[in-house]
């Protein structure tokens, strides 16, 4: 029997990248610039090459259902399960996780985000072989780390035990501290000790063994889930699940989990990964930049005395023309047009005003 299963975690809101990711068809619904697939159709179609469809689960939002099937329609309905609210990603990986153990109690899971770019299909399919080959020896927490190509402060950072040593050997390693998006300056110190990964957001283990994990470092989660295994796959699980996540805190499974466990291990992927998770991200990682560092998308653009600024419309024809500004974005689409600083403070900040009931056509 396989007993290898992915959860595809697909449930968030997507609101850094507005105005092009809105609540009602966020981030990993949508198309990636290169490709005719949603971010969401190329994940399922990359684990998919190394594990059966009837072993992929998708978790997302109640109110994302009809996308998911409308864009996975081979999923098994028992495969989708459907959160009724959002409460980050350690509450929804306690519901995917108890319900591989009621299906398999010896599932091994590989846990990934829906709304990652990664080209080399057969670089991470042997970096998941790996990893999973090395739960033979080692009861451990797998991430899967990407070594920093640049200080960037959109990511998080992954220390591991044995230094800078170790870190070369391309060998698992212990990890020894995570580190949530620190600043430019920090960034740029971690890069500088040769020490650090980027935290994937892709993990590795046994079901059982995160569960036991779980159990000990966030039993305020947990407990709301007793007794699931007589509900879970049974008429009465929705019921159930309403309850458990109306009481649910908003944590992620690094903070839970991952930053506590003694179990904690950092496995070396050499593939190309990007995880376009805001604006900025997204220029950081471009290669089109012109040589002032301007990266505009349309085909007619008039640029004076302007630097650093990210130009993007949703019509590729459309004249652009821009001067005197530095390290702006401008966000052009069919309804909405956003300029403001480039940096993901100020425009986390500058977007609160959309949770305004006006506005609240355009989220």
């Amino acid at each position: 029997m396989n007993h290898r299963y992915c959860i595809i975690t697909a449930g968030g809101a997507g609101t850094r990248f507005w105005p092009v990711s809105k609540v009602r068809k966020p981030k990993q619904f949508l198309k990636a610039e290169y490709s005719d697939c949603s971010f969401l159709q190329h994940t399922y179609d990359r684990v998919r090459t190394i594990i059966p469809e009837d072993h992929i689960l998708i978790v997302t939002a109640e109110r994302y259902e009809s996308l998911v099937k409308e864009q996975i329609p081979g999923l098994k309905k028992e495969n989708l399960l459907l959160e009724p609210y959002s409460r980050n990603t350690a509450p929804c990986l306690a519901y995917a996780t108890y319900t591989l153990l009621k299906r398999d109690p010896e599932a091994e899971v590989i846990v990934s985000p829906s709304d990652q770019i990664i080209r080399e299909t057969d670089l991470f399919a042997d970096a998941v072989g790996q990893a999973f080959d090395f739960l033979k020896t080692q009861d451990a927490l797998i991430t899967l780390g990407i070594t920093p190509t640049r200080p960037d402060s959109n990511y998080g950072y992954i220390q591991c035990m044995g230094g800078k040593s170790a870190c070369k050997t391309g060998m698992p390693a212990r990890v020894k501290t995570f580190t949530e998006k620190p600043d430019k300056n920090l960034a740029k110190v971690f890069m500088a000790t040769g020490e650090f990964f980027w935290n994937s957001g892709i993990f590795v283990w046994r079901a059982a063994t995160f569960m036991e994990e779980m159990e000990k470092y966030l039993p305020e989660v947990t407990s709301l889930f007793a007794g699931w295994e007589n509900v879970l796959g049974t008429n009465l699980e929705n019921e159930f699940i309403q309850r458990a996540f109306t009481d649910c805190i908003n944590i992620s499974v690094d903070y839970a989990v991952m930053s506590k466990t003694e179990k904690a291990w950092i496995f070396p992927a050499k593939f190309d990964w990007n995880d376009i998770g805001n604006w900025c991200s997204l220029y950081d990682c471009y290669p089109k930049k012109d040589e002032a560092g301007n990266l505009i998308n349309t085909e007619a653009k008039i640029i004076e005395k302007t630097s650093g600024t990210m130009a993007l419309s949703c019509n590729k024809k459309k004249l652009i023309a821009i001067k005197g500004l530095e390290n702006f974005m401008v966000i052009d689409t069919e309804d909405a047009l956003v300029i403001c600083p480039k940096d993901e403070k100020d425009f986390k900040e500058f977007i609160s005003s959309i949770a305004m009931p006006e506005f609240e056509k355009y989220r």
